[in-house]
C-alpha cells in the first residue's frame, strides 16, 4: 500500500523526532590502539643475533632462516621485518612472502602475534629465565616473474639479508650486531662487500657487523663465477664479481676489461675521493634471475643481460648500468638527503631530493660510462637525445612539476601505467639528468670554462675521503655548493626547473652544450639496443605508440594526445593489419612514410573481444630522435671526453 504523502507542519515534526532519535543512539567508537611499538633509539641492543641462512633449494627457490636472538629478561619483545629498503626509495619490504615463523625459548614454543596494524611488527612476550630465542623462518622467493623479483634459479643465488632478518624494534638498525652465515649449494662461489671469518665446507660465517651494514651488503652466488681486480695497488680493493648463466658468458676480453678499470679511475678523478674500505660490483648476467640496479655503501647490486661481454656492441644500452650505480657510493650512499636517511628500516622515508640523488647519478652515470670508454662518446649522444625528445614530449609536465614526480616510488611503487606520458611516473631520473646537464654547461660558460660541475662534485662528495659515514645534505646545501663553485642565483634556476610547466624539457644545456635535437627517419644504433634489450619498437615520436616485439602487434604505451591516441587506441590493443596487409613492423613503417604523401594510415585492431578499423591521421613519417653539432667547439664533447 501507499504512505499518504506528508507535509507543512506535520512533515517537519515527524523529521525532527527521527532526528532526536538518532542522536540518542549508540554511536561507533574507534578500536582500542595497538600495542605500543617502540620508537628507535640510539642505544646498542645487548648481545650479538646469530643469523644463519641456507641457500641450497634452488628447485624451488626457499631461503631457510634461523636467528638467534639474545633477550635481556621477561616482557615483551616486538621483531621487526624490514619494510623501507634504501636505494628503493619506498616500502618494498617482501612481508608477503615472509613464512613459517616458529619461535622457541629453550625448547618451548612461543607464540607470536602480528601488530593489527603495522603488519612489518610481530609481538612477543619473553618468559622469566630465558636469556635468547630461536626464531625459524622462510623466505619463499618468487618462482616466476609475476609473483616478483626471481631471486634464485639453478645456477644463481641474489640474496638481500633485509628479506632473511628479523630485528629488535627500538633501537637504530646500526646498534644492533649480527653475525650472519650463509651455507650454499656444493660448487658455488659467492661475491660480497661483508667479510669472511671462517669457512667451514659449504657454510660460511661472516664477521659481526651492524644490522645497517648487513642489509646494505648483499650477496650473489652461482656456479659459473670470475673475480677481475680492478683496481691492482689502489688505496682500496675494488673487484668485480661476475656469475652467469652459462661459464662462456664470463668470457669478457681484455679491452672490456680495461673500460671497467677505466670506470674506477675516472671517478676517482670525477669525486677526489673514495667512501669505502673495499668495494664490489656484484654482476650477475642472466635471463633467469631478475635483473637489478641497486646501491650499496661498499658495493653494487647489477642484474643485466647475459651477453654483456659476448655481445658488446649489442648490449650498448645497459652499459651505464655499473657507472650509475657506482656513482650512487658517493652520490646517495656517502651524501645521501636528510630525508631519506631513517634511524631503522621501518620508519618512512621522504623522497623529496631525488632529482639530486637519482637526477644526477643519472647525470654522472652517462659521463662515467663515455669517459671510461664503457660506452662511446657517440653512443652517449645518442643516449641523451633519446632522454631529450623522451621529456620534451612529457605532456604530462602541463599539471604535474617534476618535483612532486619523487614522490612517484610510494605512489605507483613502479606498477604498469595506462598513460605514463600524462602521469609521469620517476622523471627526475632521467629529466633531472638534463637539469644537471643544463646546470654544468652554465657553470661552464659563466666561467669561462674554468670550473665545471665536476668542481661541485669533487667538493660535495669529495669531503671526509675514506669515510663511509652517511652525511646528509639538504636543498640549501645544495644551492650553497653550487655557489662555491660559481656564484649565481641556483635556489631560482633550480626551483623554476623543479616547479615550471614548460613548455618542453629543459634542453639549454644541449643549446649551450653545442648541439640541438633533431629527428630523421634513421634510428639511431643506441634506439636499436634498447628496443632490443626491452623486446620493443618505438613509434612515439611519429604516431605516438610502443609496439611489442615480443607478442607481434600488441600495443605497450600510447603517447597522451598522439595521433594514436586520436585514433582510440590504448595499450593491450593489438593490430591485426596495416593497410590492408597482415601486421608487421615493416608494413606499419611503410605506411607511416606512405602517409607522407596522402595515403591513409589504416589499422585494423583487436581491443579485447571487440576487432574494428582505425585510421590515424599523421603525415610527419618515420621519427627518431638525434644530436646535431651546431658549431666546430662544443662543450659537451669535452663534458664526455676522459679526464687524464
Amino acid at each position: 500500500m501507499k504512505f499518504p504523502l506528508l507535509g507543512g507542519a506535520c512533515a517537519a515534526i515527524l523529521l525532527g523526532a527521527t532526528g532526536a532519535l538518532a542522536q540518542t543512539q549508540p554511536q561507533p567508537e574507534p578500536s582500542p590502539p595497538a600495542p605500543p611499538i617502540a620508537a628507535p633509539r640510539d642505544i646498542p641492543y645487548p648481545g650479538v643475533i646469530r643469523l644463519q641462512v641456507e641457500a641450497t633449494d634452488l628447485p624451488h627457490g626457499i631461503f631457510a632462516v634461523h636467528e638467534t636472538v639474545p633477550v635481556s629478561g621477561p616482557g615483551s619483545l616486538v621483531l621487526l621485518y624490514p619494510e623501507w629498503i634504501p636505494g628503493e626509495h619506498k616500502p618494498t619490504g617482501t612481508i608477503d612472502e615472509f613464512a613459517g615463523l616458529v619461535v622457541k625459548a629453550g625448547g618451548k614454543r612461543l607464540e607470536w602475534k602480528r601488530d593489527p596494524v603495522n603488519v612489518f611488527a610481530l609481538h612477543l612476550d619473553v618468559p622469566a629465565g630465558v636469556s635468547a630465542i630461536d626464531v625459524d623462518f622462510q623466505y619463499l622467493s618468487a618462482v616466476s616473474a609475476h609473483e616478483g623479483r626471481i631471486q634464485m634459479t639453478p645456477q644463481l643465488i641474489d640474496l638481500k639479508w633485509n628479506n632473511v632478518a628479523l630485528y629488535p624494534a627500538g633501537h637504530f638498525s646500526r646498534d644492533v650486531t649480527i653475525e650472519p652465515s650463509v651455507k650454499l649449494p656444493p660448487g658455488f662461489h659467492f661475491g660480497t662487500a661483508l667479510e669472511p671469518a671462517s669457512t667451514e665446507g659449504d657454510t660460511t660465517i661472516f664477521k659481526p657487523i651492524t644490522f645497517n651494514t648487513l642489509v646494505d651488503s648483499p650477496l650473489i652466488a652461482g656456479e659459473f663465477f670470475r673475480r677481475i681486480d680492478l683496481d691492482p695497488n689502489g688505496t682500496a680493493p675494488v673487484h668485480l664479481d661476475i656469475i652467469a648463466d652459462h661459464a662462456d658468458e664470463l668470457n669478457a676480453t681484455a679491452p672490456e676489461i680495461e673500460a671497467h678499470k677505466s670506470l674506477v679511475r675516472q671517478a676517482y678523478k670525477l669525486f677526489q675521493s673514495h667512501h669505502y674500505d673495499h668495494y664490489d660490483f656484484l654482476l650477475w648476467l642472466s635471463d633467469r634471475m631478475t635483473g637489478e640496479g641497486l646501491e650499496h655503501h661498499q658495493s653494487s647490486e647489477d642484474g643485466t643481460m647475459p651477453k654483456y661481454f659476448t655481445d658488446w656492441d649489442g648490449t650498448v644500452a645497459g652499459r651505464d648500468l655499473l657507472a650509475h650505480e657506482y656513482t650512487h657510493s658517493w652520490n646517495g650512499k656517502f651524501r645521501r638527503p636528510a630525508d631519506l636517511w631513517t634511524p631503522s628500516f621501518n620508519v618512512p622515508m621522504r623522497d623529496s631530493l631525488l632529482w639530486v640523488y637519482e637526477g644526477q647519478t643519472q647525470y654522472w652515470g652517462f659521463v662515467l660510462a663515455a669517459r671510461s670508454g664503457l660506452e662511446t662518446r657517440q653512443q652517449v649522444l645518442d643516449a641523451i637525445a633519446l632522454t631529450a625528445a623522451t621529456y620534451d614530449a612529457r605532456i604530462g609536465r602541463t599539471w604535474r612539476a617534476l618535483e612532486d614526480t619523487t614522490n612517484d616510488p610510494i605512489i605507483a611503487e613502479r606498477r604498469p601505467m595506462s598513460w605514463l606520458s600524462w602521469q609521469r611516473s620517476e622523471d627526475y631520473y632521467s629529466e633531472g639528468q638534463l637539469v644537471w646537464l643544463d646546470a654544468d654547461t652554465l657553470i661552464r660558460q659563466l666561467s669561462g670554462g674554468r670550473r665545471s660541475l665536476d668542481d661541485f662534485a669533487a667538493k660535495f662528495f669529495g669531503v671526509d675521503n675514506g669515510s663511509f659515514v652517511t652525511n646528509p645534505y639538504t636543498f640549501d646545501d645544495v644551492v650553497a655548493a653550487l655557489n662555491a663553485v660559481q656564484p649565481y642565483d641556483w635556489a631560482s634556476f633550480l626551483r623554476e626547473r623543479l616547479n615550471g610547466h614548460g613548455p618542453g624539457a629543459p634542453l639549454d644545456g644541449l643549446t649551450r652544450g653545442g648541439y640541438k635535437l633533431v629527428y630523421t627517419d634513421v634510428e639511431s644504433p643506441y634506439l636499436k639496443s634498447a628496443e632490443a634489450d626491452r623486446k620493443m619498437a618505438d613509434f612515439d615520436f611519429s604516431i605516438g605508440l610502443t609496439l611489442s616485439t615480443r607478442d607481434n602487434g600488441d600495443i605497450t604505451q600510447v603517447i597522451w594526445d598522439s595521433p594514436a591516441f586520436k585514433a582510440g587506441l590504448t595499450a593491450d590493443t593489438k593490430i591485426l593489419a596495416v593497410d590492408g596487409d597482415v601486421f608487421s613492423l615493416d608494413a606499419l613503417k611503410r605506411a607511416i612514410k606512405d602517409a607522407m604523401s596522402g595515403a591513409p594510415i589504416d589499422l585494423v585492431v583487436q581491443d579485447k573481444d571487440e576487432v574494428r578499423t582505425v585510421r590515424i591521421e599523421y603525415r610527419g613519417g618515420l621519427r627518431y630522435p638525434h644530436l646535431e653539432k651546431t658549431g666546430a667547439r662544443s662543450s659537451l664533447d669535452d663534458i664526455l671526453s676522459p679526464r687524464s
